[in-house]
Protein backbone atom coordinates (compact mmCIF):
# COMPACT_ATOMS: atom_id res chain seq x y z
CA UNK A 1 0.00 0.00 0.00
CA UNK A 2 2.99 2.26 0.60
CA UNK A 3 4.65 1.77 -2.55
CA UNK A 4 1.44 2.40 -4.13
CA UNK A 5 0.85 5.44 -2.41
CA UNK A 6 4.58 6.99 -3.20
CA UNK A 7 3.85 6.09 -7.10
CA UNK A 8 0.73 7.96 -6.74
CA UNK A 9 2.34 10.96 -5.13
CA UNK A 10 5.16 10.89 -7.97
CA UNK A 11 3.06 10.64 -10.52
CA UNK A 12 0.97 13.69 -9.47
CA UNK A 13 3.91 15.58 -8.84
CA UNK A 14 5.27 15.27 -12.97
CA UNK A 15 1.75 15.85 -13.95
CA UNK A 16 1.71 19.11 -11.70
CA UNK A 17 5.15 19.81 -13.45
CA UNK A 18 4.17 19.08 -17.11
CA UNK A 19 0.98 21.45 -16.42
CA UNK A 20 3.26 24.25 -15.26
CA UNK A 21 4.64 24.04 -19.20
CA UNK A 22 1.86 24.24 -21.12
CA UNK A 23 1.80 26.56 -24.17
CA UNK A 24 -2.08 26.35 -24.10
CA UNK A 25 -2.55 30.27 -23.34
CA UNK A 26 -1.05 31.09 -26.58
CA UNK A 27 -1.99 31.28 -29.93
CA UNK A 28 0.98 29.69 -31.82
CA UNK A 29 -0.20 29.79 -35.21
CA UNK A 30 -0.74 33.33 -35.19
CA UNK A 31 2.36 35.74 -34.87
CA UNK A 32 2.22 39.54 -33.81
CA UNK A 33 4.37 42.03 -34.48
CA UNK A 34 5.09 45.07 -31.69
CA UNK A 35 7.58 48.60 -32.28
CA UNK A 36 8.31 50.04 -28.92
CA UNK A 37 10.91 51.04 -25.90
CA UNK A 38 12.27 48.19 -23.50
CA UNK A 39 10.96 49.48 -19.84
CA UNK A 40 12.46 45.94 -18.53
CA UNK A 41 14.09 42.73 -19.09
CA UNK A 42 13.29 40.50 -16.15
CA UNK A 43 16.46 38.04 -16.44
CA UNK A 44 14.74 35.63 -13.78
CA UNK A 45 13.59 31.68 -13.24
CA UNK A 46 11.37 30.25 -14.56
CA UNK A 47 10.88 32.49 -17.25
CA UNK A 48 12.03 35.28 -18.64
CA UNK A 49 9.90 38.38 -19.03
CA UNK A 50 10.91 41.23 -21.51
CA UNK A 51 8.60 44.11 -21.31
CA UNK A 52 7.75 46.46 -23.99
CA UNK A 53 6.24 50.01 -23.91
CA UNK A 54 4.52 50.99 -27.25
CA UNK A 55 2.91 54.14 -28.33
CA UNK A 56 -0.05 53.92 -30.39
CA UNK A 57 -1.38 56.52 -33.44
CA UNK A 58 -3.77 58.03 -30.72
CA UNK A 59 -1.40 59.29 -28.33
CA UNK A 60 -1.70 56.41 -25.44
CA UNK A 61 0.70 53.24 -24.48
CA UNK A 62 0.31 50.04 -23.62
CA UNK A 63 2.29 47.89 -21.33
CA UNK A 64 3.21 44.66 -23.58
CA UNK A 65 5.05 41.31 -22.16
CA UNK A 66 6.81 38.75 -23.69
CA UNK A 67 7.19 34.80 -22.01
CA UNK A 68 10.74 33.93 -23.05
CA UNK A 69 12.04 30.37 -21.27
CA UNK A 70 14.59 30.17 -18.41
CA UNK A 71 17.40 32.06 -18.87
CA UNK A 72 19.61 29.37 -18.95
CA UNK A 73 17.74 27.75 -21.78
CA UNK A 74 17.22 31.41 -23.49
CA UNK A 75 20.81 31.76 -23.09
CA UNK A 76 21.89 27.86 -24.32
CA UNK A 77 19.29 27.80 -27.77
CA UNK A 78 19.84 31.71 -28.60
CA UNK A 79 22.36 33.72 -26.80
CA UNK A 80 20.68 35.62 -25.17
CA UNK A 81 22.40 37.34 -22.05
CA UNK A 82 20.44 39.70 -19.32
CA UNK A 83 22.20 42.69 -21.22
CA UNK A 84 20.74 41.70 -24.59
CA UNK A 85 18.58 44.76 -24.06
CA UNK A 86 18.40 47.29 -22.04
CA UNK A 87 15.74 49.71 -20.99
CA UNK A 88 15.40 52.10 -23.26
CA UNK A 89 16.46 50.37 -26.07
CA UNK A 90 13.87 50.63 -29.33
CA UNK A 91 13.02 47.07 -30.21
CA UNK A 92 10.35 45.58 -33.01
CA UNK A 93 9.40 42.16 -31.01
CA UNK A 94 7.43 39.27 -32.69
CA UNK A 95 5.54 37.27 -30.17
CA UNK A 96 3.05 34.72 -30.40
CA UNK A 97 -0.47 36.33 -28.13
CA UNK A 98 -1.90 35.37 -25.55
CA UNK A 99 -5.14 34.05 -26.63
CA UNK A 100 -7.35 35.71 -24.38
CA UNK A 101 -6.44 39.34 -25.54
CA UNK A 102 -3.96 40.79 -23.27
CA UNK A 103 -1.28 42.66 -24.48
CA UNK A 104 1.19 40.36 -24.43
CA UNK A 105 2.23 36.57 -25.28
CA UNK A 106 5.60 34.27 -25.96
CA UNK A 107 8.38 35.76 -27.37
CA UNK A 108 9.39 34.49 -30.51
CA UNK A 109 12.15 37.00 -32.07
CA UNK A 110 13.31 40.70 -31.51
CA UNK A 111 14.77 43.24 -34.22
CA UNK A 112 17.49 44.92 -31.73
CA UNK A 113 18.68 48.38 -31.75
CA UNK A 114 21.66 47.89 -34.01
CA UNK A 115 19.07 45.94 -36.83
CA UNK A 116 20.60 42.33 -36.10
CA UNK A 117 17.69 39.71 -34.65
CA UNK A 118 17.66 37.46 -31.94
CA UNK A 119 15.50 34.87 -31.55
CA UNK A 120 14.41 32.20 -28.73
CA UNK A 121 14.20 28.72 -30.42
CA UNK A 122 10.68 28.51 -30.73
CA UNK A 123 9.39 27.46 -33.94
CA UNK A 124 7.63 29.72 -36.34
CA UNK A 125 4.07 29.27 -36.49
CA UNK A 126 4.50 27.78 -40.23
CA UNK A 127 6.66 24.55 -38.44
CA UNK A 128 3.98 23.29 -35.60
CA UNK A 129 1.88 20.87 -36.93
CA UNK A 130 -1.73 21.37 -36.10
Amino acid sequence: MRKCAMILIGFLACVAAFAHHSVGNFDLYRTVTITGTVSELEWTNPHMWLWVVVSKDDGTIEHWGAEGASPANMNRRAGWTKNTVRPGDAVTVELHPFLDGRTGGALFRVTLPDGSTIGTGVPPPSEIPR
